[in-house]
């Protein structure tokens, strides 16, 4: 059972009391280990990887759900903020605090300890619990040549199946759109403030919630437990075909599109999610890429709407990359793309937890940034990790786009490409398997580079303003040109992105002495009259007000909490947002 809050207030011995009472609670819950309460030990996770920081009552790290579900219910008893935390890679801030004015205290439950996938349909669909992340589903699907909906992270390495699906994130990937399914077990809080346990995970489990989670997280299901609805779905069936439509004024996908709200679908942590379940894809046996130069944007939309509209094999993915964001992908992420190309993606989760772990001990005499620093480094002392071809490239072209395609569509794309190329402004290559891999690693690899770049040069760098904008899928004029005003203060424009379905990742460097929140709105003015949607693949977080129908998914989630948007702040219930 849940309890509101009280519109008298509490005097502050009473709630040092009573959070007291809670920290106790939650330590014979999880193990005094695994409640964090010292500002240092809870730095990691109060503070998002590029937006929001704040105080927090503790951060807590069930190691099971029958954990998480506890947690849950001591916090809401004590009508506490719950901030659910996994991979903390968004780009708005919101798996953490932002700011101290909160009207009740906040504890952040951390659920990478619970990061099991089961398979199931041999490994058609999978069942992932709330630390899972795409790696490891990658790691786990590989052996039976299948992949997830999504692969690494487009604009952040090392992110969670759970963030994807809360927030519709897209992924790279043209055939399958943003991470989506109808299939979830959840909690959500009722009307009169009661918790409530909801399976539509379509797995038989029992009907008592510590005997659902307990046996669900042990695997304890049969075959014959797994129902196959043909009512609910477990990815985007229709995307394919919807992302064909060149012509639609609307965008392909973006955060608050109604047609991927569905209970955890878009929630964005206004219930408390256990496990989700998600379609898997076979692996494509033959595959190839091309890699295209232009300095004529027309030219690469032209690509754009001719192979959507009419090749018979969609693309598998078709990332777009400015010159720019290839120099500075280049420079400061180059030891990420180094890890992964020879240590793999398996060891990264553990080298970023390593590299967290180093940032949250450091002692206060040491200089800020120092992990930033050494690894920025050591990269500096390997040879130069691009191919040959891709450098020349950046040279000759200002736009560049990595092409993916499998299968039948690979004499298609090279048939199309070579009757269009070279032109006057653009030229393609066929990539060598080596070469087409480390293409989309840069790619993936500038998702961090904007804010290794702020840590190396503090002295000059205000902050980053990050954009993560959905555009119109009729939009030919896709490239954006800022006004003067706005443009000055920007030291440097990182633009890339998922170009197939016009979702754009844009981080603009601010030189020192700017407000970049007020650059950041007169944005949004530009975008809002070019009929962009914001965000795309993340959250509102503290940065956007959320749209109406993002507002009323939420209120049908949570209808006990007064949702301010782009806030929620505000409520007389005890939320977890």
């Amino acid at each position: 059972m849940a309890t509101t809050s009280q519109d008298i207030k509490t005097p502050p011995a009473e709630k040092a009391s009573d959070s007291g009472r809670l920290i106790k609670q939650l330590k014979a819950v999880v193990g005094d280990s695994y409640v964090l309460t010292g500002p240092e030990s809870t730095r990691q996770y109060r503070t998002g990887f590029r937006f929001g920081s704040g105080p927090v009552l503790a951060v807590v790290r069930p190691g099971s759900l029958i954990e998480q579900w506890k947690v849950l219910n001591a916090c809401a008893a004590a009508n506490k903020i719950i901030i659910m935390q996994a991979a903390n890679t968004g780009l708005t801030g919101g798996s953490t605090p932002d700011g101290d004015d909160y009207d009740r205290e906040i504890v952040i439950v951390s659920t990478l300890r619970m990061a099991k996938v089961h398979l199931i349909d041999e490994g058609r669909q999978v069942i992932c619990l709330p630390g899972a992340t795409l790696f490891q589903l990658e790691k786990a699907l590989r052996p039976l040549k299948r992949e997830p909906h999504s692969v690494i992270g487009s604009s952040c390495i090392g992110a969670s199946v759970f963030g994807g699906v809360c927030n519709n994130s897209g992924g790279a990937l043209i055939h399958r759109g943003p991470a989506f399914t109808q299939m979830a077990l959840f909690a959500r809080m009722d009307e009169v403030g009661e918790i409530q346990l909801v399976n539509h995970l379509g797995v038989k489990l029992g009907n008592e919630p510590e005997t659902i989670l307990k046996r669900l997280d042990q695997g304890d299901f049969k075959a014959t437990d797994i129902e196959y609805s043909p009512g609910r779905v477990a990815s985007d069936h229709g995307y394919a075909n919807h992302i064909r439509d060149v012509d639609a004024d609307t965008p392909a996908r973006f955060n608050a599109d109604p047609r991927s709200l569905f209970e955890a679908s878009g929630s964005a942590g206004k219930v408390m999610l256990f496990a989700v379940r998600l379609d898997t894809f076979e692996m494509e046996d033959q595959t190839a890429v091309f890699y295209i130069g232009s300095n004529d944007t027309a030219e690469l939309e032209s690509i754009r709407r001719n192979m959507l509209a009419n090749f018979e094999s969609l693309p598998i993915s078709g990332e777009y990359l400015h010159r720019d964001a290839f120099d500075v992908a280049e420079k400061y992420g180059k030891d990420t793309f180094l890890a992964i190309q020879y240590l793999g993606t398996d060891r990264l989760p553990a080298l970023f937890a390593m590299k967290a772990r180093f940032d949250s001990v450091r002692l206060k005499f040491l200089p800020r940034d120092l992990s930033d620093k050494i690894m920025q480094a050591v990269s500096g002392l390997f040879p130069s990790h691009l191919p040959k071809r891709m450098k020349d490239y950046r040279d000759k072209f200002e736009h560049h786009l990595m092409l993916k395609m499998s299968g039948s569509g690979i004499k298609e794309a090279r048939t199309y490409l070579a009757s269009v190329f070279p032109s006057d402004q653009g030229a393609f290559f066929e990539c060598s398997p080596a070469e087409g891999e480390k293409a989309f690693l840069h790619r993936f690899a500038v998702a961090g580079a904007a804010v290794r770049y702020r840590a190396i040069h503090r002295d000059e760098v205000q902050d980053i303003v990050s954009l993560d904008v959905a555009l119109r899928r009729n939009d030919r004029n896709w490239f954006e040109k800022l006004p003067p005003d706005i443009s000055a203060p920007i030291k440097h424009k990182l633009y890339y992105g998922h170009f197939f379905c016009h979702v754009f990742h844009q981080d603009y460097i601010v030189t020192k002495g700017h407000d970049t929140m007020a650059l950041e709105h007169k944005m949004w003015k530009l975008l809002d009259a070019r009929g962009a949607r914001y965000p795309a693949e993340h959250n509102v977080g503290h940065l956007y007000e959320a749209e109406p129908s993002l507002i009323n998914h939420y209120k049908t989630l949570d209808p006990c909490n007064s949702f301010n948007p782009g806030i929620g702040r505000t409520s007389k219930c005890a939320q977890w947002r």
